[in-house]
Protein backbone atom coordinates (compact mmCIF):
# COMPACT_ATOMS: atom_id res chain seq x y z
CA UNK A 1 0.00 0.00 0.00
CA UNK A 2 1.73 3.56 -0.95
CA UNK A 3 0.44 5.83 1.85
CA UNK A 4 2.65 8.71 0.81
CA UNK A 5 0.75 8.32 -2.48
CA UNK A 6 -2.92 9.09 -0.59
CA UNK A 7 -1.32 11.70 1.37
CA UNK A 8 -0.50 14.02 -1.72
CA UNK A 9 -3.79 12.90 -3.39
CA UNK A 10 -5.72 14.29 -0.07
CA UNK A 11 -3.52 17.53 0.32
CA UNK A 12 -4.20 17.80 -3.78
CA UNK A 13 -7.89 17.43 -2.88
CA UNK A 14 -7.37 19.59 -0.09
CA UNK A 15 -5.95 22.74 -1.97
CA UNK A 16 -8.23 22.15 -4.80
CA UNK A 17 -11.04 22.79 -2.87
CA UNK A 18 -9.19 25.71 -0.81
CA UNK A 19 -8.57 27.13 -4.45
CA UNK A 20 -11.99 26.63 -5.81
CA UNK A 21 -13.33 28.75 -2.48
CA UNK A 22 -11.07 31.72 -3.12
CA UNK A 23 -11.52 32.03 -7.03
CA UNK A 24 -15.44 31.57 -5.64
CA UNK A 25 -15.24 34.29 -3.18
CA UNK A 26 -12.95 36.63 -5.07
CA UNK A 27 -15.52 36.41 -8.03
CA UNK A 28 -18.33 37.24 -5.79
CA UNK A 29 -16.65 40.18 -4.30
CA UNK A 30 -17.83 43.94 -4.95
CA UNK A 31 -15.29 45.63 -7.92
CA UNK A 32 -14.02 48.74 -6.31
CA UNK A 33 -11.82 49.07 -9.44
CA UNK A 34 -14.03 51.52 -11.55
CA UNK A 35 -12.20 54.83 -12.57
CA UNK A 36 -11.05 57.99 -10.93
CA UNK A 37 -13.02 60.68 -10.55
CA UNK A 38 -12.11 63.35 -13.14
CA UNK A 39 -11.55 66.94 -11.86
CA UNK A 40 -12.70 69.96 -14.20
CA UNK A 41 -11.20 73.78 -12.76
CA UNK A 42 -13.84 76.70 -12.32
CA UNK A 43 -13.59 79.91 -11.13
CA UNK A 44 -15.80 81.02 -7.69
CA UNK A 45 -19.50 80.23 -8.37
CA UNK A 46 -21.61 82.94 -6.52
CA UNK A 47 -25.03 83.05 -6.49
CA UNK A 48 -27.71 85.58 -5.15
CA UNK A 49 -29.82 84.04 -2.90
CA UNK A 50 -32.87 87.18 -2.80
CA UNK A 51 -33.42 86.25 -6.74
CA UNK A 52 -36.41 84.90 -7.52
CA UNK A 53 -34.40 81.66 -9.45
CA UNK A 54 -32.38 80.95 -6.08
CA UNK A 55 -34.95 81.74 -3.68
CA UNK A 56 -35.59 77.68 -2.81
CA UNK A 57 -32.69 78.02 -1.80
CA UNK A 58 -33.12 80.03 0.92
CA UNK A 59 -34.92 77.49 2.64
CA UNK A 60 -34.72 73.65 4.27
CA UNK A 61 -34.45 71.49 1.50
CA UNK A 62 -34.00 73.63 -1.17
CA UNK A 63 -32.08 72.49 -4.17
CA UNK A 64 -30.99 73.55 -7.12
CA UNK A 65 -29.26 72.06 -10.24
CA UNK A 66 -26.59 74.22 -12.22
CA UNK A 67 -24.88 73.77 -15.04
CA UNK A 68 -21.68 75.38 -14.40
CA UNK A 69 -18.86 74.29 -12.28
CA UNK A 70 -17.17 70.55 -11.82
CA UNK A 71 -17.46 68.32 -14.70
CA UNK A 72 -21.29 68.36 -15.20
CA UNK A 73 -22.55 70.98 -12.93
CA UNK A 74 -23.23 71.42 -9.18
CA UNK A 75 -26.34 69.71 -7.77
CA UNK A 76 -26.85 72.48 -4.27
CA UNK A 77 -28.81 71.37 -1.58
CA UNK A 78 -29.82 73.17 1.59
CA UNK A 79 -29.50 71.41 5.07
CA UNK A 80 -30.97 74.71 6.71
CA UNK A 81 -30.56 78.28 6.28
CA UNK A 82 -26.53 79.24 6.39
CA UNK A 83 -25.93 75.59 5.47
CA UNK A 84 -25.58 74.26 2.29
CA UNK A 85 -23.72 71.45 0.31
CA UNK A 86 -22.36 71.15 -3.24
CA UNK A 87 -22.11 68.19 -4.95
CA UNK A 88 -20.49 67.08 -8.43
CA UNK A 89 -23.36 65.69 -10.98
CA UNK A 90 -20.74 63.72 -12.24
CA UNK A 91 -21.43 60.00 -11.00
CA UNK A 92 -19.06 58.03 -9.25
CA UNK A 93 -19.54 54.77 -10.50
CA UNK A 94 -17.94 54.44 -14.00
CA UNK A 95 -18.00 58.49 -14.12
CA UNK A 96 -16.11 58.55 -17.59
CA UNK A 97 -19.50 57.13 -19.23
CA UNK A 98 -21.17 59.38 -21.29
CA UNK A 99 -24.57 59.16 -19.21
CA UNK A 100 -22.63 59.41 -15.52
CA UNK A 101 -25.00 62.51 -14.93
CA UNK A 102 -26.49 62.71 -11.65
CA UNK A 103 -29.95 64.63 -11.10
CA UNK A 104 -32.13 65.65 -8.76
CA UNK A 105 -34.85 62.86 -8.05
CA UNK A 106 -38.70 63.89 -9.22
CA UNK A 107 -39.23 62.93 -5.32
CA UNK A 108 -36.68 65.93 -4.26
CA UNK A 109 -35.83 63.27 -1.60
CA UNK A 110 -32.76 62.37 -2.80
CA UNK A 111 -29.98 62.09 -5.83
CA UNK A 112 -29.93 59.83 -8.66
CA UNK A 113 -28.06 58.83 -11.48
CA UNK A 114 -30.36 56.91 -14.09
CA UNK A 115 -27.94 55.43 -16.25
CA UNK A 116 -25.96 53.07 -13.53
CA UNK A 117 -29.20 53.80 -11.00
CA UNK A 118 -27.22 54.79 -8.36
CA UNK A 119 -28.95 56.99 -5.72
CA UNK A 120 -27.54 59.38 -3.36
CA UNK A 121 -28.30 61.23 -0.30
CA UNK A 122 -28.38 65.15 -0.61
CA UNK A 123 -26.82 65.77 3.49
CA UNK A 124 -23.69 63.80 2.95
CA UNK A 125 -23.67 62.32 -0.45
CA UNK A 126 -23.83 59.06 0.37
CA UNK A 127 -24.56 56.38 -2.04
CA UNK A 128 -27.96 55.18 -0.75
CA UNK A 129 -28.15 52.69 -3.69
CA UNK A 130 -27.08 51.09 -7.06
CA UNK A 131 -23.93 50.39 -8.31
CA UNK A 132 -22.00 53.80 -6.60
CA UNK A 133 -19.91 52.80 -3.94
CA UNK A 134 -18.21 56.67 -3.60
CA UNK A 135 -20.04 59.71 -2.41
CA UNK A 136 -19.98 62.30 -4.93
CA UNK A 137 -17.48 64.75 -4.74
CA UNK A 138 -18.49 67.88 -2.55
CA UNK A 139 -17.14 71.37 -3.05
CA UNK A 140 -16.32 73.86 -0.18
CA UNK A 141 -19.74 76.76 -0.16
CA UNK A 142 -19.50 80.03 2.10
CA UNK A 143 -22.80 81.49 2.41
CA UNK A 144 -22.12 85.86 2.89
CA UNK A 145 -25.23 88.19 3.38
CA UNK A 146 -27.24 87.00 0.22
CA UNK A 147 -24.80 84.94 -1.47
CA UNK A 148 -23.36 82.03 -1.40
CA UNK A 149 -20.24 81.32 -2.72
CA UNK A 150 -18.92 77.68 -4.12
CA UNK A 151 -15.26 77.32 -4.73
CA UNK A 152 -13.51 74.43 -6.68
CA UNK A 153 -11.60 73.10 -3.93
CA UNK A 154 -12.86 69.45 -2.91
CA UNK A 155 -13.58 68.65 1.05
CA UNK A 156 -13.94 65.03 0.76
Amino acid sequence: MNTSGNKISKYVGVWSWITMALVFFAACSPDYSDDAIPTAHFPDIVLDLSLPSNINLGSKGGVKEINDGGVRGIIIYCEERGIYHAYERNCSYTPNAACATVNVDASRLFMIDPCCGSSFDFKTGQPLGGAAWRPLRKFQTRAVGTELIITETIIN
